[in-house]
């Protein structure tokens, strides 16, 4: 109970601290906090497929790009579309194209075979991106203007990167709060159960292909929200949002965090920015001294960094006087 607490007090020493960015961080600073904010909601989605439903998908950049570049071409060719509505459509089309994968993927398929196939989707996506003229070929969308939220008795202006930074905070927030609520409901526990044992879920009447698919749209959808989010914060959207190395980022990211931790993805992300940023001045370099801290971490704690601080804590706990004393005998001593 007392680390709970003190797990929600830094969490919302995290968040305020991170409102209060605008105020006092430098443009760089801000755009990389904003990118970090976008990384770990597409974590996040990464995570619930993988961590919690036992689904891999190697080509989760395809979900992230649909997103994206939805976003971004209502945004540059002024659809007129209010951009919390933008958003909700960019979530609707990434679940019902994670819906028509998942109607023909995971009743057949599951495993490396799944996961191989998200990659060639996602190179099909791709592909598509290059020869459409409409959405910039292999230039991509650039210019793309951020939005104005007209609320009739309010307009919210996003224009400017600070107000901007603050909506996404807010709905990274609130997508997470979300997110949190249902993989602690009963529909989310039922995801763990298949996880762990599908035959036996099925057995006593669990309809594992149909959850599995709802994981498939559920995480699709947050991935394309994460997208629609991130194309107004860049201003320019291109293909490499749909390359597979865009895939490894929420991997790397949970894998970093802890895997089927919640708040793992979201730990991941700020402790790979804090890498990232640590490491900008080491030219040519620093592609190799992030690799060898990422393989590091993960040779030492291979659960991740939540792992590695809850491993600690255990130790503490049993080393503690107290504890010693509340330890049970063995029955021969009774």
């Amino acid at each position: 109970m007392i680390a709970r607490a003190v797990a929600m007090g830094a969490g919302a020493a995290v968040v305020g601290a991170a409102f209060a960015l605008p105020w006092w961080a430098n443009p760089g600073m801000l755009f990389l906090a904003g990118l970090t904010l976008i990384q770990a909601l597409f974590a996040l989605s990464w995570n619930l497929l993988f961590g919690y439903a036992g689904l891999a998908s190697f080509g989760h950049a395809g979900f992230f790009a649909i997103g994206a570049y939805f976003t971004g071409a209502c945004l540059k060719y002024k659809f007129g579309i209010p951009f919390p509505f933008v958003l909700a459509l960019a979530g609707l089309s990434g679940a019902a194209v994670a819906w028509l994968i998942g109607i023909v993927a995971l009743r057949r398929l599951a495993g490396i075979f799944l996961a191989v196939l998200t990659v060639a989707l996602s190179e099909v996506l791709r592909l598509i991106i290059g020869y459409t003229k409409f959405l910039g070929r292999e230039d991509g969308l650039n210019d793309i203007p951020r939005p104005t939220i007209d609320l009739g008795v309010v307009t919210l202006d996003l224009t400017s990167s600070e107000a901007y930074f603050v909506f996404l905070l807010a709905a990274c927030s609130l997508l997470t709060a979300m997110m949190w609520w249902l993989v602690h409901s009963r529909f989310g526990r039922t995801f763990q159960t298949i996880r762990q044992d599908a035959e036996r879920a099925a057995f006593i009447g669990t309809n594992v292909s149909a959850y599995r698919i709802a994981a498939f749209m559920i995480s699709g959808a947050l991935a394309a929200i994460a997208g629609g989010l991130f194309a107004p914060w860049t201003r320019i959207v291109t293909t490499d949002e749909v390359h597979w190395l865009m895939s490894i980022q929420p991997m790397l990211n949970t894998l970093l965090g802890g895997v089927g931790s919640f708040w793992g993805p979201i730990v991941g992300a700020m402790a790979f920015a804090a890498i990232n940023y640590g490491t900008r001045t080491f030219v040519g370099l620093a592609e190799v001294i992030v690799g060898g801290i990422l393989l590091l971490v993960i040779l030492v704690a291979p659960h991740g960094l939540l792992g590695l601080v809850s491993a600690l804590r255990a130790r503490m706990v049993r080393g503690h006087p107290a504890a010693a004393r509340e330890t049970p005998l063995p029955e021969r001593q009774r």
